[in-house]
């Protein structure tokens, strides 16, 4: 006779075990976390958000500025999960090096905008360096960015969909540091983050 509480037990065991063993993977693959939904340890806070952190997500819904993470990287791979609504203004900035005071002149500023009046720098684009090759909108509901930096070639994905394919940082005469801090925009309405991680590369 088949004893379907040992099936059951050895189904869930084999269902940890595959979780466990892709957190070994992803830890392997040399992803750090970021944020983790729990605390903001490592980030410092620039300009005046409104910021708060509950169930797993940091959000702002008044006020201007950024979080900086603690460290910088030059090549890089960054996978994080946002949340606009229709006429937020947000992003993910990298590369400049003044950890004070985040900029997109003197890094670059991966572009979550949907209400932008030139939508070509709006969502999807790389602001002052590469338009967006598809017209995008991010607000109400969670988007998927991946951003890559690898020497000079800057890449932008939205929930899989390449917006920007290795565009040259020295488009439009703008060259900014080949390394710098890294940064979550809140630059106006309601803006959420979670599950943010980077991979030097």
């Amino acid at each position: 006779m088949i004893n379907r509480r040992k099936i059951l037990i050895g189904g869930a065991l084999g269902a940890n075990a595959l979780v466990a063993a892709r957190t070994v993977m992803a830890q392997s693959a040399g992803w750090t976390t970021l944020f983790d939904g729990k605390s903001l340890d490592g980030w410092t806070k620039t300009g005046d958000p409104n910021i708060t952190l509950a169930d797993g997500v940091v959000q702002a819904d008044k006020g201007n500025g950024h979080l900086v993470w603690k460290d910088q990287y030059g090549d890089f791979e960054l996978r994080a999960e946002i949340w606009i609504n229709a006429d937020a203004n947000s992003g993910i900035f990298v590369r400049f090096p003044n950890k004070e005071k985040p900029s997109s002149k003197e890094g670059y500023e991966f572009n979550i905008f949907d209400a932008r009046p030139d939508p070509s720098y709006g969502t999807g684009a790389i602001v002052d360096t590469a338009k967006a090759a598809t017209i995008v909108k991010a607000g109400g509901k969670w988007t998927v960015m991946e951003i890559t930096c690898k020497g000079s070639e800057l890449s932008f994905k939205l929930d899989g969909q390449t917006t920007v394919d290795k565009a040259n940082n020295g488009a439009n005469g703008h060259v900014p540091s080949a390394r710098g801090y890294v940064s979550l925009q809140f630059g106006g309405g309601l803006v959420r983050f979670r599950k943010v991680e980077i991979r030097a590369l």
